[in-house]
């Protein structure tokens, strides 16, 4: 009995490094998050740490999210 594959939020791209849309909806909440996020700090970190605090902030988001693309994504 084969064991089921779990579908991969974001599709890599046609051509190019990367991964497309997302495919599933867990994918779209995380793209969601990700900019509500980004929002949030703006109006939070940056208002009252400063620009450098935000690129930090900004970031380390990034990294988060790229983590999560490669962990559910198909392998670009």
């Amino acid at each position: 009995m084969p064991i089921p594959t779990q579908p991969y939020w974001f599709p890599r791209k046609r051509s190019g490094w990367g991964w497309g849309a997302p495919v599933a909806w867990q994918g779209w909440a995380v793209i969601v998050l990700y900019v509500l996020s980004a929002l949030t700090g703006i109006a939070t970190i940056h208002a009252h740490h400063g620009a450098l605090a935000f690129i930090v902030y900004l970031i380390g988001l990034t990294i988060a999210f790229m983590a999560i693309c490669w962990m559910k994504g198909e392998k670009p």
